[in-house]
């Protein structure tokens, strides 16, 4: 996992990541663009498998998104999945200018005008009725028209039961949030997909679970007293969303937004990373000596992940190949 970067540094992230024997790379989007960064280390590094992981859907219209992820497809040549989720409304109204109302169903909507526009390019024929996109006229000098490669997977950004169902019925797959320790995979995420799949006639297994990992590793008590306060940064963060709550109660850490929302309000971020303990990252994250980090996120997430995502791998540069080794054994563990 990384954001993006300037895109005249993608391509060499791109090419480090892959001699590194990563299987691929997951873009976020903040400040710069997570599709573009895509293309440009599709460029780079082909054979990558490349995704966003998401992209901020509202902003762009279903077609756009959908032409958008359709190129990149092609470019990749078959390895590109189209990760997209709501964002929060401050973002989306405040920043970008666009509607946010009801914006699980809205979601939900665009997952499904994005695959009609995908039809549409093979067939010639857009036809989308739905509650907040009507897609229904397209000519071939305005279609990207047919490519060698399956449509791209479609993947989205869920946390509550309701999104999690419709990940399950709509969706190819459902990016887990970075505070979704093991029981909150089991209580809810394994649960609900399999309840949305079935609604859609599809088998729980066909819908990708992303889960994106925290790790705290070295074999040094230094190394990992440094990145355990990198992680309770990253969890204050995370865990000052009103909508995250329940994740930390369920886990036993109950009022742990309220009191971290307490600090943020002060302007106290260094309050804010106090409030998530050292038994919070016990909980929540992986820590490991590097041998033994493979076997543990394994045993972690091994019934659970299709895919799981370094979170802080690139945290340090100079760690990347270390991380590598680790993907590696995971990726064999997982093909056997």
């Amino acid at each position: 996992m990384t954001t993006p970067q300037p895109l005249q540094q993608t391509g060499d992230l791109a090419r480090r990541t892959q001699a590194a024997h990563f299987s691929g790379m997951l873009f976020t989007e903040t400040g710069r663009t997570a599709y573009l960064n895509v293309a440009a280390a599709a460029l780079a590094a082909p054979g990558l498998e490349l995704s966003t992981g998401v992209a901020v859907a509202f902003p762009r219209s279903p077609f756009v998104t959908a032409a958008t992820a359709w190129e990149l497809q092609e470019a990749t040549g078959g390895n590109f999945r189209l990760g997209l989720g709501t964002q929060v409304r401050t973002h989306v109204v405040r920043r970008y200018g666009v509607e946010f109302e009801h914006p699980g169903p809205r979601l939900r909507d665009y997952v499904l005008a994005v695959k009609a526009c995908f039809s549409a390019f093979r067939t010639g024929t857009l036809d989308h009725h739905g509650d907040f996109y009507t897609l229904d006229f397209i000519t071939p000098q305005w279609s990207a028209g047919p490519i060698d490669v399956p449509d791209p997977k479609v993947d989205v950004a869920a946390v509550n039961p309701w999104m999690l169902r419709m990940a399950g019925e709509v969706a190819d797959g459902v990016h887990v949030h970075p505070l979704g320790e093991p029981g909150y995979i089991a209580r809810h995420v394994v649960p609900e997909l399999a309840e949305g799949a079935a609604e859609s006639g599809r088998a729980p297994e066909d819908i990708a679970v992303i889960v994106p990992v925290m790790t705290i590793v070295g074999d040094t008590d230094e190394e990992r007293h440094r990145e355990r306060e990198l992680v309770r940064t990253s969890m204050s963060f995370y865990g000052s969303t009103p909508n995250y709550a329940f994740i930390w109660d369920e886990a036993g850490f109950e009022g742990t937004t309220a009191r971290i929302r307490e600090k943020q309000k002060a302007g106290d971020f260094a309050g804010m990373a106090a409030q998530v303990t050292d038994e919070h990252i016990a909980a929540f994250a992986t820590e490991s000596a590097w041998d033994g980090l493979a076997d543990a996120l394994i045993d972690k997430y091994g019934d659970t992940a299709t895919r799981i995502v370094l979170y802080n791998a690139l945290a340090d540069p100079e760690r990347l190949e270390r991380y590598g080794e680790v993907a590696q054994r995971i990726s064999g563990a997982h093909q056997r």
